[in-house]
């Protein structure tokens, strides 16, 4: 192709993401991943797209609230570009409530998505127990139809397809460590260069900038063959259960600092596989078909890094994504392309690498 006008850096969800908006805005856009499309955190199992809990409000919040309300759209187009199903459907999400004092929070919280969700989404209380939720202990539960699922891999092979029709390249696999074709890492290059390499550009903008800016935190998943599709998620004990299209039930996942080995699975996971069984009854007999491991790229503030790489004129970064990428995702690309292309600035307080400096 011609020379792009943006190169994006890596082939995870943020990178897929950005490239896919700005291409949608008539960019010629060239994404280059080092070794495979999902080769990183992205190309798990879960797909869980869950809001946070509409209390202690705040700008992350807000945006990760505007994002989930975009995603049924966004991937919409990408699966329309593409001819890939990404496996999107906001099914909603269950969560027992253990207590009294559970119940009266979440009621409170019902009341804090009433003012805040715009009356597009709910949270609410509900009753009742099936072969898919079991029990609660109280009877009640949680629910808010603002959380939705996808198929990981499914989602990044849309997004790459959707690039593609629109007439971006996006290229697969090189020499470990060398930097992409026609990218020099230092800002000289035509067009704009955005870095969305996960834990390795949370390294290298740590080494650059010399303040933590993030690090790696392992995760763990399995999948489970059952048929589920109309379910809504469920949240229990940390756990989520995540049922998919593909007659499939995804359990995650882990949250780990230190580990033996990064994309290894252990005792953790099977620890995970028997909490899902005892949560939801149709699980118990359930062959685990898949498992996975990986390191998610968490940010010191634990909200996602965007913006300008300090020092570095025409390169940016999308970056920390950590549990909540895919539902983040669209809201990313948007601000992210806006920047890149036009000069504006949406990006929210706190979310912005100069930040912390």
């Amino acid at each position: 192709m011609a020379t792009a006008d943006v190169t994006v850096i890596g082939g995870g969800i943020f990178g897929l993401s950005v490239a896919f908006a700005c291409a949608a805005r008539g960019a010629r856009v060239r994404l280059v991943e080092r070794q495979r499309i999902g080769a990183g955190c992205s190309g798990g199992l879960v797909g869980a797209l869950a809001p946070h809990v509409p209390d202690n409000w705040n700008s992350k919040k807000e945006f990760q609230l505007d994002s989930l309300l975009m995603a049924e759209a966004f991937w919409a187009r990408a699966a329309h570009l593409s001819g890939t199903d990404p496996g999107y459907a906001r099914l909603g999400r269950l969560q027992p409530l253990a207590d009294a004092a559970a119940v009266a929070q979440a009621e409170r919280r019902a009341d804090g998505a009433a003012r805040l969700w715009r009356g597009r989404a709910v949270w609410q209380v509900v009753a009742g127990a099936d072969d898919w939720r079991g029990a609660s202990p109280t009877g009640l539960w949680a629910f808010d139809d603002l959380s939705a699922r996808l198929n990981p891999r499914r989602a990044l092979a849309s997004l790459a397809g959707a690039i593609r029709a629109l007439g971006g390249e996006v290229s697969e696999g090189g020499a470990p460590g060398e930097p992409p074709a026609g990218v020099s890492g230092q800002g000289k290059d035509t067009g704009v260069t955005v870095w969305a390499t996960g834990v390795e550009g949370l390294a290298a903008l740590t080494a650059d900038l010399g303040r933590p800016v993030g690090s790696g935190v392992k995760g763990q998943a399995a999948l489970l063959a059952c048929a589920a599709a109309g379910r809504p998620q469920l949240f229990v004990d940390g756990l989520h259960l995540v049922p998919h299209a593909d007659g499939t039930v995804a359990v995650g996942s882990t949250s780990e600092r230190d580990w033996a080995a990064p994309d290894t699975t252990d005792t953790a996971l099977e620890a995970l596989i028997a909490g899902a069984r005892a949560a939801c009854p149709v699980l118990r007999d359930a062959p685990v078909i898949d498992r996975w491991a990986g390191i998610r790229p968490r940010a010191a503030s634990r909200a996602p890094v965007l913006g300008p790489w300090p020092g570095r004129p025409g390169h940016f970064v999308a970056n920390g994504g950590f549990k909540i990428g895919f539902g983040m995702a669209p809201k990313v690309a948007e601000v992210m392309a806006d920047l890149v292309l036009y000069g504006r600035d949406a990006i929210p307080e706190g979310f912005r690498i100069a930040d912390g400096l």
